[in-house]
C-alpha cells in the first residue's frame, strides 16, 4: 500500500513538474513572438492622450456624416474587425472607429469601466480629433449599451444608431457572469497558451472579410496583445450595472436600424437573442429590425447586404 502511495505521489509530481515546463516554455515562446510581432503592431490612424493613457483613433472616407464604430467586448482589432463594412462606406461618409482602452492599438489601464467612463473617454476622444457630430453609431454587441446611454444623454450629438448585432439592456437581466472562466482565460493569454489552440486567433474578420494578407498577420499579432486585458475584464465586470443604468433611462427617441443575428456566439440561445431586439424594437419609437442567418459578427460576414441597406438607411435620415 505504501508502495502504491508513493508511486501515485510520484506520478503527480512528475506531472506537475511537467506542466510548469510547459508553461516555462510557453511563456518564453510567447514573449520570443510578441517581440517578433512587434514590427507590425503599428497604429494605423492617431494616438490621443487623455489621462495619462492613449486612445487609438482612426478615421478615413469622405462626406458630411459621420459614422461611428463602436466594437463589441472583448474585440482584439476593431479597426480591422469593422474593415470589410466601413470601406464600402467611406467613398460617402467620414468613419470613425475610436479603440477603447485595453482594445486595439490602445493602452491597456486598469480603470473604472462604468458606462460614464467609456462614454466620457469615446466623446472626448472624439472631440479632441476634431470631429464633430452629430453622428451616426453603429455599435456591435455590448457597446450598445454604451450606444444607446449615449443617445439618453446627449441626444443631440446622435442622429441615428446602427445596431450591429448589438445588445440591448434586457440581455442582461437574466445573464450569469463566469468570471472564474475570463480570469483563466486572461491568465493563458499573457502566459501564451492561447497560441497552443488551433484556430484561436482565427477571427471572422479573417475567415469572411476582406483583409489582405498583410492584415490578417496584424490582426493575429494584435490579438495575442489584446485577449482578455485587464481593461476588457473590467467592463465585463460592470457589464450588469451598466446595463441597468441604461435600462432605467427613457428609450432614444431616434431613428434606429437593428440588424440581428441567428444567435450563435452570442452566449444566448437563438430565440432568446432574437426577442430581446424584437422586444426592443416593438417598443422604441422609430426603429425595425433587419434578421440575418450568420452568426455574431455580422459585419463580417454580410457585409456587402449590410451596406446597402445601410446606406439607403442613412439616405432616407434627410427626408
Amino acid at each position: 500500500m505504501e508502495k502504491t502511495i508513493k508511486g501515485i505521489s510520484r506520478i503527480i509530481g512528475i506531472f506537475i513538474i511537467l506542466i510548469i515546463l510547459f508553461v516555462g516554455f510557453s511563456y518564453i515562446n510567447h514573449k520570443i513572438k510578441l517581440a517578433k510581432d512587434e514590427k507590425l503592431f503599428v497604429p494605423y490612424g492617431e494616438l490621443i492622450e487623455l489621462d495619462g493613457n492613449r486612445i487609438h483613433l482612426y478615421r478615413e472616407g469622405k462626406g458630411d456624416i459621420s459614422l461611428v464604430f463602436m466594437a463589441g467586448g472583448g474585440t482584439s482589432s476593431p479597426v480591422l474587425d469593422f474593415k470589410s463594412l466601413y470601406s464600402l462606406l467611406s467613398d460617402k461618409y467620414r468613419i470613425v472607429v475610436v479603440e477603447k482602452l485595453g482594445y486595439g492599438f490602445s493602452d491597456v489601464a486598469d480603470v473604472d469601466r462604468d458606462i460614464e467612463s467609456i462614454l466620457s473617454d469615446t466623446r472626448e476622444v472624439i472631440s479632441k480629433a476634431g470631429i464633430e457630430g452629430p453622428f451616426v453609431l453603429l455599435p456591435h454587441s455590448m457597446s450598445g449599451l454604451e450606444a444607446l446611454y449615449w443617445a439618453q444623454e446627449y441626444p443631440e450629438e446622435v442622429r441615428a444608431i446602427i445596431g450591429l448585432d448589438m445588445a440591448v439592456p434586457e440581455a442582461y437581466d437574466e445573464f450569469e457572469l463566469n468570471m472564474p472562466l475570463v480570469k483563466i482565460s486572461a491568465l493563458a493569454a499573457r502566459l501564451g497558451i492561447t497560441r497552443w489552440i488551433p484556430g484561436v486567433a482565427e477571427s471572422d474578420a479573417i475567415k469572411y472579410g476582406t483583409l489582405t494578407k498583410e492584415e490578417k498577420d496584424l490582426y493575429r499579432a494584435i490579438f495575442y496583445r489584446r485577449t482578455a486585458t485587464k481593461t476588457m475584464i473590467r467592463e465585463v465586470e460592470e457589464v450588469k450595472a451598466n446595463a441597468k443604468l441604461v435600462k432605467e433611462g427613457e428609450l432614444p427617441d431616434i431613428p434606429t436600424l437593428m440588424f440581428s443575428s441567428n444567435g450563435q456566439a452570442t452566449g444566448w440561445d437563438r430565440e432568446s437573442w432574437i426577442k430581446f431586439q424584437e422586444d426592443y424594437v416593438k417598443m422604441a419609437k422609430d426603429a425595425q429590425l433587419i434578421k440575418l442567418d450568420c452568426s455574431h459578427y455580422i459585419h463580417d460576414i454580410e457585409y456587402k447586404s449590410i451596406s446597402g441597406q445601410v446606406d439607403t438607411f442613412i439616405r432616407s435620415l434627410n427626408k
